[in-house]
């Protein structure tokens, strides 16, 4: 992690494999792309993105992060050729058309996924794919508690008008994916809900768990000393409410949604 950037690639793959899952089911609907280009938005430590480039047999991919942490790790550890990594926004990302755009876990921090798709649209060439998972487990305890604890004193004066917000609020239904990709075009498209259950050695890991992801949020706004008090806090009432199971099954929803277009 480095200064001004919350997210840490190493807190981020204590559950690698878990997040590969959904990866790998998505990428299992996509088609190959051989010499072809691929982005991969919200790239993260790059491990998947080098996967995906050798799997479809791309002469090209590009991974794009907003994170100066995780494009370190990523130019650090994936050295293949025909990879590169670069700083961006997904939320704003415009470039030379594409044959396939990929999202994998990312596309809930950007709002408005209408108009975030139609942009994306514009970016893929004739023939070209879309694929995006994204997570849809906003009503869990693991993330409703995160917005009681910001609620409370002394967090809701630290954290002002400048609270997370919710991004489940970003995220739509799969059949409303499933009509905007149509609206846009698509000859072909699959969409669905997919509960994943991870089986982790205890709830306190839920903890661990979204001090990779939804809590990043946080740590961005508030300082060491807080934020250590924010989480002890997290911890405090999800063991309340999930009591120290041991192992403990973690229930994940998650929306996969590929799409191709002819024209």
């Amino acid at each position: 992690m480095t200064a001004g950037d919350a997210w840490d690639p190493g807190q981020y793959g204590r559950f690698a494999a878990e997040r590969r899952q959904p990866f790998v089911d998505l990428l299992g609907l996509c088609r190959p792309v051989p010499g072809g280009t691929i982005v991969d938005l919200g790239c993260g430590p790059g491990d998947l993105t080098v996967e995906l480039h050798e799997a479809l047999g791309a002469a090209r991919t590009t991974g794009i992060d907003l994170s100066a942490a995780m494009l370190d790790e990523a130019r650090r550890r994936q050295r293949v050729p025909g990879v590169f990594f670069e700083e961006g926004d997904l939320a704003t990302w415009s470039g030379p058309p594409v044959d396939l755009v990929v999202a994998s876990a990312s596309l809930h921090w950007a709002p408005r996924h209408r108009e975030l798709l139609a942009r994306l649209r514009q970016g893929i060439r004739p023939g070209g794919q879309l694929a995006f998972q994204v997570p849809a487990n906003f009503s869990h305890v693991s993330h409703t508690l995160a917005r009681a604890v910001a609620a409370e004193e002394p967090f809701a004066t630290a954290l002002g008008d400048d609270a997370p917000t919710d991004r489940g609020d970003e995220v739509l239904a799969p059949e409303t994916y499933a009509e905007i990709v149509y609206s846009l075009g698509a000859s072909e498209q699959r969409a669905r809900l997919e509960v994943y259950g991870h089986r982790l050695d205890s709830s306190v890991d839920v903890v661990e768990w979204v001090l990779g992801t939804l809590l990043t949020a946080y740590r961005s706004r508030l300082d060491e000393s807080l934020f250590t008090r924010f989480v002890d806090r997290y911890r405090e009432l999800l063991l309340a409410e999930l009591g120290d199971q041991r192992p403990y099954f973690y229930p994940f929803r998650r929306i996969l949604c590929w799409a191709r277009f002819e024209g």
